[in-house]
């Protein structure tokens, strides 16, 4: 199935409610570089890793751009904002966050895997950018080998939604108003329920097409560039559902603006935990999270990698971090640059025989 072009822009119960009203605060502590770098294990020339240390040990002397590859207003754009915003703080240096959306990420992937590899120029992802290798076929960098992992530092569940004033109320009555999949009928004879995501090849269209395979139902894709723009749709009722980012739906689940239907994690989110997740109503086995971090050309020096690593590592530990995080919908962890890299590689593979069942390209 070819993908669609993307579109332009254009009340939880009590004790969720509490929860979501809550605003985090992101903050970066700095470590000192040599047991993060004694983690990282990666072997240098005795030269080059002497040369490396001694550019980490006064990195960073100038600003530092962060790339976030949707618009403004979605949940990875407001975790790479708090981040930067403490970056800033801890680093002692500007830390700029520009946003960079098109294609499903790739433009600033590209604009990443082609920087000055100094860490200077970062890139905090989700996990479409380990769909985009399966469903987009010519890439113009390797996500495999252009980028190398930094850290890992949360997950959040996406959500199901529908604006308040919908007769919708649970997963089932949302299925139930479209009609069954019928290859034979015209597209017009079977009703149709469309739903919201935050672009094509995100974790959240994805999560919309395993739906509809699960459970036989017309569901239709209207992809939006970012959660935010899919969000402004749902709000003013121009489409009938939304699945978008737990942390970008949780301002409009507290003011009562939005309705939770589902959530599509292995379990209930800690923010809302009334909310049921899409396994628990007749889908076993249906999950699909969705992991942030931060990535780097894939030539930056071990030790700048591992300064970065150590001062997001270290805050990540913090109890207050976790609280806020978690009230911001995101689930908090932190990782080697490896273990990230290999998940990240994982993912890749996993999700490109996935999109490949499905039908899933753009070309």
């Amino acid at each position: 199935m070819s993908i669609e072009p993307d579109r332009t822009e254009s009340g939880p119960p009590r004790k969720g409610r509490n929860r979501l009203r809550a605003a985090g605060a992101f903050a970066i502590a700095a470590l000192g570089l040599s047991l993060a770098a004694l983690r990282l294990g990666v072997a240098e020339p005795a030269d080059g890793a002497a040369a490396a240390a001694a550019v980490a040990a006064s990195f960073p002397k100038r600003p530092i751009t962060i790339l976030v590859t949707f618009p403004p207003g979605g949940g990875t754009d407001l975790l790479a904002r708090r981040l930067g915003a403490e970056l800033q703080r801890e680093l002692g240096q500007s830390v700029i966050v520009e946003n960079r959306p098109g294609a499903s990420g790739n433009l600033g992937a590209r604009a990443v895997a082609e920087a000055a590899p100094d860490g200077y120029t970062l890139l905090m992802v989700n996990s479409s950018y380990a769909i985009n290798p399966g469903v987009y076929r010519n890439l113009p960098f390797s996500p495999k080998h252009d980028l190398r992992a930094v850290i890992n530092v949360a997950f959040v569940p996406s959500v199901l939604v529908v604006p308040a004033s919908s007769p919708l109320h649970t997963l089932a009555q949302a299925l139930e108003s479209a009609g069954r999949q019928d290859p034979a009928a015209p597209p017009a004879a079977v009703p149709q329920l469309a739903f919201a995501s935050c672009g094509n090849g995100t974790p959240q269209h994805l999560a919309g097409e395993m739906l509809r395979r699960a459970s036989g139902r017309a569901l239709q894709h209207v992809p939006y560039r970012g959660c935010g723009p899919a969000l402004t749709d749902v709000l003013s009722n121009q489409v009938g559902m939304g699945i978008v980012t737990a942390s970008s739906a949780a301002p409009f689940l507290a003011s009562g603006r939005l309705r939770a239907l589902a959530v599509t994690s292995p379990r209930r989110s800690e923010l809302m935990p009334d909310v049921p997740t899409v396994a628990e109503q007749g889908f076993p086995g249906y999950t699909l999270d969705q992991w942030h971090g931060l990535l780097a050309p894939a030539a930056t020096p071990a030790p700048i990698i591992a300064r970065l690593n150590a001062a997001v590592s270290a805050i990540m530990r913090r109890e207050d971090v976790q609280r806020d995080l978690r009230q911001l919908g995101f689930s908090p962890t932190r990782s080697s640059p490896q273990a990230f890299q290999a998940l990240i590689d994982s993912d890749i593979d996993r999700f490109s025989t996935l999109t490949a069942s499905m039908g899933l390209h753009a070309d």
